[in-house]
């Protein structure tokens, strides 16, 4: 545990999940419309969560009461499911802790007091030097489990996806008296787009599992107290890694997450940093990228991505401290540290679930209207033969002589990259939209729903084995996988390497971990500080994101690597 004090007031934290409950139902106050009165936010979030009789008495009583009272209740209960306790004996227990904290910082023991195993774990991951070495090795980790364990599934989950589903879609719509262009949108247009980036799901599932084990067994909180000496250097503390790790999964609830921070300063400068966090939207590209182009270094290259978004980060907070956000007053930093657990299987699995929900969620809405709309471009005017003189090649066109000198400088990946101001998945969508339309086109052979069924089964059992089979490698000694054996290239990736080389790939991954936040993100620093600050974020990150491509592509070229 580490102490400073606030000059003016001090939050708790009560951990994850409960603070990401506290942000969504502090949000839920401004969306209903609800009053708070005298009553201070967060309090009062923290009060209804935790069933305060009195409080809820008093909120029911005031307008729009009622639905403040259940969204509370549901959170409540997700809460409880999650961690199998009632919230207020989670926040009371957060609060002896925090108290328990303190006593022991302050208060001399005897030297032949017991040394407890959290001890002996802390001393090498909170260690002054070897905890941020530490930290980034289990990232590493992390990210090479995800991309290699994940990877059998993901080539399933292509073969279905352009096999199966395609294969049922063609065959009822020959059914049917539906015209050509009908046929188009259905399989170019939403097979083609919403399926491009539901292939990538496995990898999120197995991102968010690894993620809710770090965050339930306690290591997160580490994470945050070694990172606080590193932070300060950018003007900032420990508390502020928090959202950013947050930012790891998905940069909206990040934002609202800045809420636990005092100083609005603080607030701002975290808010314009989480952005340069790799969401799990920017997976799905890392992932067809990285298959495509570095084979076996997948993984390192994604974990590259990741580390790259934390120290370019750290750099523009430096940056952002020495001109226009200056520190007013001294940061304050107090960080309960909690005991080591073994994480409940039924909250990671939760956690794994509901985060991944929200992806296919998105990818059944956004998405889906995204790539409507994609397709409605590509086609028009009517009847346009190649996609390059359609609306959407035309403006993409125009653009591509922007990103020439990154190395990317067609009209495909122009366009595509314009899209992904929508979301960061999108960018995968319009490229699968754009490379692979047609290609199930004119399907007049007969499907067999019997051989598809078998396949789909079979293929999984397969996906499974070798999926262990991986797993079972990381272990010394244990080597199941065959030195040539090697996972396949999804469709998309095969079309790819024909357009990118290895140097401009690279250069394409880190423009898309640096450039524009999403619309979401923009909307969320809007609400939250203002539209000047959202301006300045969607600007300054665009301009860091060409100036390092153009660096990496340009530097690798006269090193030789292009």
């Amino acid at each position: 545990m580490t102490t400073s004090f606030t000059k003016y007031f001090f939050r708790l934290d009560y951990g994850g999940k409960i603070e990401r409950a506290i942000a969504r139902l502090i949000a839920a106050f401004e969306e209903n419309k609800f009053d708070t009165g005298r009553y201070p936010q967060r309090w009062l979030a923290i009060k209804l969560l935790e069933g305060d009789a009195d409080i809820l008495s008093r909120v029911q009583a005031m307008p729009n009461g009622t639905q403040v009272i259940e969204f509370a209740k549901q959170d409540a209960e997700k809460i409880k499911s999650m961690l199998g306790d009632e919230v207020d004996l989670l926040t009371a227990d957060r609060r002896y802790g925090y108290i328990n904290g303190i006593v022991r910082q302050s208060l001399q023991r005897p030297l032949m007091d017991r040394i407890t195993l959290t001890d002996r774990i802390d001393d090498i991951v909170t260690h002054k030097w070897l905890g941020l070495p530490f930290f980034f090795a289990v990232m590493y980790v992390v990210f090479r489990l995800v991309i290699d364990v994940s990877a059998p599934f993901l080539d399933w989950t292509d073969a279905v996806i352009n096999g199966p589903m395609a294969h049922l879609f063609s065959f009822i719509l020959d059914l049917t008296p539906a015209p050509a262009w009908i046929h188009s949108l259905v399989i170019d247009g939403i097979v083609a787009g919403v399926g491009g980036v539901l292939v990538f799901v496995p990898g999120l599932l197995i991102l968010y599992f690894f993620l809710a084990l770090l965050e339930d067994s306690g290591y997160m909180s580490r994470a945050a107290f070694v990172m606080d000496r590193f932070m300060r250097v950018v003007g900032l503390h420990g508390k502020s890694f928090i959202p950013m790790i947050l930012g790891f999964g998905c940069a909206v609830p990040a934002i609202y997450a800045t809420r636990t921070i005092a100083s609005r300063r603080d607030r701002v400068l975290t808010a314009l940093l989480v952005p340069l966090m790799s969401c799990s939207a920017r997976l799905p590209v890392y992932v067809v990228f990285g298959l495509a182009f570095f084979g076996a270094r997948a993984g390192t290259v994604i974990w590259a991505m990741y580390a790259l978004g934390i120290l370019v980060a750290m750099l523009a907070g430096m940056v952002f401290t020495r001109t226009i956000l200056k520190p007013d007053v001294s940061s304050a930093f107090v960080l309960e540290l909690p005991p080591y657990r073994q994480p409940a299987l039924k909250s990671v699995l939760i956690h794994m679930w509901e985060n991944t929900r929200e992806f296919v969620r998105k990818a059944g809405t956004t998405i889906l209207y995204a790539s409507l709309v994609m397709w409605l471009l590509l086609n028009m005017p009517w009847g346009v033969t190649h996609q390059r003189d359609s609306y959407f090649g035309k403006v993409s066109g125009v653009i591509a002589p922007v990103f020439a000198p990154l190395g990317f400088g067609n009209w495909q990946t122009s366009g595509a990259l314009v899209s992904g101001f929508m979301a960061k998945e999108i960018v995968v969508s319009t490229m699968s939209q754009i490379y692979l339309s047609g290609e199930e086109a004119g399907i007049t052979e007969p499907v067999s729903f019997s051989k598809d069924v078998i396949g789909i089964g079979s293929g999984f059992v397969t996906a499974t084995i070798n999926s262990g089979k991986i797993l079972l490698s990381i272990l010394p000694g244990v080597d199941l996988i065959p030195a040539d054996e090697a996972p396949n290239d999804t469709a998309l990736s095969l079309v790819l390497q024909e357009q990118f080389t290895s140097l401009s790939a690279m250069s394409m991954l880190v423009f898309v971990l640096l450039y524009v936040p999403c619309v979401a993100t923009l909307g969320a620093i809007k609400h939250e500080f203002g539209t000047s600050w959202a301006v300045t974020s969607a600007v300054y990150q665009t301009a860091v994101a060409w100036i390092v491509a153009l660096m990496i592509y340009q530097g690798g070229r006269l090193l030789g690597f292009g």
